[in-house]
């Protein structure tokens, strides 16, 4: 029986980085690097340097430091004896701050890690509000931020960041299967939640 309907996307490939991996990744450009072969896709050290406004020799180094543990790899079906492609051997990574209590070192790389993600959300931000009066309305009214305050134990602050993850993996599906639209854009979207250690401000 034939089928219309379109391919099912497969299920992102995750990674539960170990200690060795959030040692290494904790590195300004590596972190930049991952990101976007991740959003990009596959590239060669050369694009990836004009892209991120480095050296290819530069790149060239920390994606090797990437591959060694495992977070990059290779693409084969790109590579040439003379150009090297490389691809992110996952979409998602995942860890829980508990997993490095007993290693310091790594403890450290995933502190400096979380505080990247958030001067990144501070960065796009304040790029959105330097150039938000050239969007148009609709773009306008459909970004920003937003905040509510709830009282909850560890379990039900975790089951809920689990079902709002859930929708934003099923809005990210529908993407990849809904007809070009001429309006769409790439957005970022974070999730974070966080206790109030003074009482609300």
């Amino acid at each position: 029986m034939a089928n219309d309907g379109p391919t099912p996307r497969p299920v992102p490939r995750e990674v539960r980085i170990d200690k060795r991996q959030v040692r290494v990744l904790a590195h300004p450009l590596r972190m930049r690097l991952l990101g976007a072969l991740r959003v990009q896709g596959p590239a060669t050290a050369t694009t990836l340097a004009e892209l991120l406004g480095t050296n290819t020799g530069a790149t060239s180094y920390h994606l090797r430091q990437l591959a060694e543990v495992g977070l990059v790899t290779e693409d084969p079906d790109r590579g040439t004896g003379r150009q090297r492609w490389w691809q992110a051997a996952h979409e998602i990574t995942n860890w829980e701050p508990t997993d490095f209590d007993d290693d310091p070192d790594a403890r450290a790389a995933i502190e400096w890690i979380q505080g990247d993600q958030v001067r990144l959300l501070v960065e796009h931000a304040e790029r959105w509000f330097a150039t938000q009066h050239e969007a148009t309305p609709a773009w306008r009214d459909a970004i920003g931020m937003s905040d509510i305050f709830l009282t909850v134990a560890p379990d039900r602050l975790a089951a809920l960041t689990a079902e709002v993850w859930q929708v934003l993996e099923r809005y990210h599906r529908e993407a990849e299967h809904a007809p070009a639209d001429p309006q769409a854009r790439p957005v970022q979207v974070f999730l974070a939640a966080y206790p109030l250690l003074d009482g609300p401000r």
